[in-house]
């Protein structure tokens, strides 16, 4: 949760499943945020797995060629990297392997079948920059960074309509923009009430990601790896600093797949993850302090 260092206007709304906040010295006008309220519904018609008229979820029924939005290059291309550099545990193509666990379209938590290994992404799928090629029905799910690139896209748009100061905070999914740096703890993944550090964030974003957010049954939760199609055991908690919010989110994903110093090869990026034993990392040049 961020801290906020002077009083602001909060607009406040539920979109994609959860919670929203955005902090802006003045009240936003009432047509931008209109405009963002229609551009989060079309971001969801869209990536939503849990919606029968998206695009997504076309793609699960029908092999064929799908176009997408100009803005979907950032994002698979984003998953592309990713993807190479956890040796293909992150990838889009988990989405059938939720749906077996209870993670499904009308979220029933309730296991319907084995865990499946995601299908290979060459093997698969193609991505040409502006269109999605499938040689077979595929359930995507970008849900390892699509919340963070709408964060930005909303940044985005309150940039674009010169807002200069402002915090988009999509419950945990941070883009901050102007003024003095907020100070952000980092909740506990075993206990809410207490967090296991504090870091301060300038003009950037902050995402995190942890098991315990969305899990169910006996040791189910939404981070899988794709190589196995089960959840993750090793990590339980991960935060990631970067300068978009799209890579913070798909980094703290990562996170529970691959060595930080391996990602730090590719990108720029300061993190935070705790390991199911309590051992907590942390990047030696991160702005913050740990109390763990």
């Amino acid at each position: 949760m961020p801290s906020r260092p002077k009083p602001l206007h909060n607009t406040r709304f539920e979109a994609i499943g959860t919670a929203w906040q955005i902090d802006t010295p003045l009240p936003l006008a009432p047509t931008l945020e209109a405009a963002i309220h229609e551009r989060i519904d079309a971001f969801d018609l869209t990536y939503s797995r849990f919606r029968d008229d998206s695009l997504v979820a076309r793609i699960a029924t029908t092999a064929g060629t799908y176009p997408f939005p100009d803005d979907a290059a950032l994002l698979f291309d984003l998953y592309r990297r990713l993807y190479e550099a956890t040796d293909g545990a992150m990838s889009p193509l988990v989405g059938a392997s939720l749906d077996r666990l209870g993670y499904d379209r009308v979220y029933s938590l309730r296991p319907n079948g084995a865990a499946i290994t995601a299908p290979s992404w060459d093997d698969s799928i193609a991505w040409d920059g502006s269109a999605l090629t499938t040689v077979r029905p595929v359930s995507v799910d970008v849900g390892a960074a699509g919340k963070g690139y709408l964060v930005d896209i909303v940044g985005s748009m309150l940039a674009d309509a010169a807002v200069a100061e402002f915090i988009v905070d999509a419950s945990g999914d941070i883009r901050h923009r102007g003024g003095d740096p907020i100070r952000v703890a980092l909740e506990h993944p075993l206990d809410p009430t207490k967090a296991i550090g504090v870091v301060n964030l300038g003009d950037g974003a902050i995402c995190a990601s942890a098991s315990n957010r969305r899990s169910w049954g006996n040791g189910l939760h939404h981070v899988l790896d794709a190589t196995t199609g089960l959840p993750t055991r090793g990590v339980i908690a991960t935060w990631a600093m970067a300068s978009t919010a799209l890579e913070a989110d798909g980094l703290a994903t990562a996170l529970f797949f691959a060595d930080p110093g391996r990602l730090a090869n590719k990108f720029e990026f300061a993190y935070v993850r705790m390991h199911s034993t309590g051992r907590v990392e942390f990047s030696p040049h991160l702005d913050g302090e740990i109390f763990t």
